[in-house]
């Protein structure tokens, strides 16, 4: 089959590129930069020129091709405090995306997230995302219209993946955490640091991308996470003891000041488990857990 994939030379997508070469596949990945393309061409994928804002070129690619994975999220804007416009974007994207793929029984996977789902209880595979008008309810709204499309002829499914998809070369939320650590000297959790977040391994969420595209039923609810929740101060005692710096309580009311804008996120309780997705799929996650893969050291390389 022939991929077309968003998001192709990101963090996940750098690993699921070869995954669905390794496995026989074509790839065609979405490129907005020379360094992007020349990432993809060397890595044996085909390229489109374009970024999620280019509608016509998302709806061309996927018209050609057996099925699309769609990776990609405006990051950079969410994460600047335009959480609500990145949404939005993605939006257009998916619609730009799902449009010629109605009536094929083609593959449409859609990468999402596990936070917010039912926070201090484990969710699963059937709980899904409440509407409330929010920014982040934005996205969830999309993710639910991605899985209508198995009404209209898409073998649609949304992979709702761990907030930490770690491995090396991960400049995401542990690394964010293992810099705060350096530059204050401590390394920190919220309260009492029992709060868990699942996470998985980005080989593994790369592996679950592909069976999705594969080979999961129209409409399914897939969860990427390896592990069902890692306590937060489990993490803060790893990262303090490689640095060498004490590991400490920051007080709720503190914790901005200490965290910035992670500080609202890492208090949260958000366990998830993947049993269903595991015996739909087949899918094992073979790879280091998060705090082994701390403990390798490579998050605490510095340049």
């Amino acid at each position: 089959m022939r991929f077309f994939v968003t998001g192709a030379s990101g963090w996940i997508g750098s690993a699921l590129v070869p995954e669905l070469l390794g496995a026989g596949h074509q790839v065609t990945g979405l490129a907005r930069s020379d360094s992007s393309a020349a990432a993809l061409t060397a890595a044996g994928a085909d390229v489109v020129r374009g970024s999620v804002d280019d509608l016509d070129v998302l709806a061309r690619a996927a018209a050609e091709a057996d099925g699309v994975v769609h990776l990609a999220f405006k990051h950079d804007i969410a994460f600047s405090g335009d959480f609500q416009g990145a949404a939005e974007a993605d939006r257009r994207a998916v619609d730009a995306l799902a449009e010629p793929l109605a009536g094929t029984d083609r593959p449409f996977v859609l990468a999402s997230g596990l936070a917010g789902l039912k926070p201090g209880q484990v969710a699963n595979e059937r709980d899904m995302p409440g509407i409330d008008g929010s920014a982040m309810s934005v996205r969830a709204a999309t993710s639910l219209a991605v899985l209508a499309l198995a009404e209209h002829g898409v073998r649609s499914s949304v992979v709702r993946l761990s907030p930490t998809c770690h491995g090396e070369g991960d400049n995401g939320f542990m690394a964010f955490l293992v810099a705060i650590a350096r530059d204050k000297g401590v390394s920190g959790y919220i309260g009492d640091g029992t709060n868990r977040w699942p996470a998985v391994h980005r080989l593994d969420a790369a592996r679950l991308f592909r069976l999705a595209a594969e080979k999961a039923p129209a409409g399914s609810v897939l969860h990427g996470a390896a592990e069902e929740g890692v306590a937060i101060r489990d993490v803060a005692e790893v990262i303090g003891r490689h640095l060498d710096v004490p590991v400490t309580s920051v007080a709720p009311e503190a914790a901005p000041g200490h965290f910035t804008w992670l500080s609202g996120f890492l208090g949260t309780d958000i366990p998830a488990s993947s049993t269903l997705t595991r015996d739909l799929l087949n899918w094992q996650p073979a790879q280091p857990g998060l705090l082994e893969d701390l403990d390798k050291g490579h998050y605490f390389h510095t340049s």
